[in-house]
């Protein structure tokens, strides 16, 4: 007979399963919310200029602020960079505003006058696409995984739209639209498409899963760098969200095999020592997985178990306070449907 403690746990465990979604909405609609008290406030501001930094021969990347987006940071607060070849230009991200997008074709126009052929958007999060209509305006493709389109079509996309356009106004606002790709990718068990443009070879690799369910990284091997998303953070606490955290580890595991001497994360400066720099993002969801996870097998409710762990080692981190608690509430539900489905 499983105890009666046991199933109790059980049953929540089932009910947290099937209302972390409808948690995403009331904390997207929370934050629109209580953003719209001091969206008055925000005045119409001149549109930061954006300053691209050499990575390699043919990179270069824009390096976004530490934090969450808000109106001091206009948005700019997550990475994108681009490859400039003999044929063309291939961007990596659009940022997260449609004046940011513009910001990049700008700052890009600086480098070349090369077109910008395509645009590959690592996943559908806010800060990484919203700035996508700039680039569509101008004539190029976008490329996205394919699981893309259920985001698109959901009510969190709906409502964090809401919620930008609110707490980064006039940057986001009614014109702000949700790009859909031109071309959904399709992965082999390969998990990679290769691709060359103006003599330089390149590698979209599918990392779905992960950090989210289209996550998608590029590399670009003539200059042996890589693009790798919100798999890799540097400086930061990382946003875990509804991610899997056991698949996210092992997609850390395949991005050094990959051997990049160069890795430009989707947050903090880039790289030029991935094995170490990646030790935080690894080191991160390790101590949220061990402290959740130990929470759900002694039966431990959550709120008890986050205000016991002692979270000093990452406490200082830039995003620490804004993204911590979702990130150990997500983790403790994950950790419960691992314990669940062990059994």
């Amino acid at each position: 007979m499983i105890p009666k403690s046991r199933t109790r746990v059980k049953n929540d465990s089932i009910e947290h399963a099937k209302t972390a979604r409808q948690y995403w909405r009331r904390f997207l609609l929370t934050l629109a919310m209580a953003a719209l008290a001091c969206a008055g406030g925000v005045a119409r501001a001149q549109q930061m200029a954006l300053t691209p930094i050499k990575v390699s021969p043919h990179v270069y990347y824009f390096h976004g602020h530490t934090g969450m987006a808000d109106p001091a940071n206009q948005g700019f607060m997550s990475n994108a960079g681009f490859v400039v070849t003999q044929d063309g230009v291939v961007v990596f991200d659009a940022l997260g505003t449609p004046a940011l997008g513009q910001g990049m074709i700008d700052a890009i126009r600086t480098i070349t006058a090369q077109p910008i052929r395509r645009v590959i958007v690592s996943h559908y999060h806010a800060d990484h696409f919203y700035g996508l209509q700039a680039f569509k305006a101008a004539g190029a493709q976008v490329w996205a995984h394919e699981n893309g389109r259920q985001y698109l079509s959901s009510d969190i996309a709906r409502l964090r739209l809401a919620q930008r356009k609110v707490d980064l106004a006039p940057w986001v606002n009614e014109q702000t639209q949700l790009v859909a790709a031109d071309n959904w990718l399709h992965f082999d068990a390969t998990k990679t498409i290769p691709f060359v443009l103006g003599g330089v070879q390149f590698r979209v690799i599918d990392m779905s899963g992960a950090h989210s369910p289209e996550d998608i990284m590029l590399a670009v091997d003539d200059d042996k760098m890589l693009f790798a998303g919100d798999l890799f953070f540097t400086g930061r606490i990382p946003f875990v969200g509804e991610a899997d955290s056991k698949v996210w580890l092992g997609a850390l595991d395949s991005m050094l095999k990959i051997a990049p001497d160069v890795v430009v994360p989707g947050h903090g400066e880039m790289s030029r020592a991935p094995l170490k720099d990646l030790q935080l993002t690894r080191s991160y969801l390790l101590f949220l997985r061990q402290a959740m996870g130990n929470a759900v097998a002694d039966m431990v409710p959550f709120e008890e178990a986050y205000l016991k762990t002692d979270w000093k080692a990452f406490a200082a981190y830039p995003a620490f306070e804004q993204a911590n608690r979702i990130n150990a509430y997500q983790t403790y539900l994950l950790m419960e449907h691992e314990s669940l489905q062990a059994k």
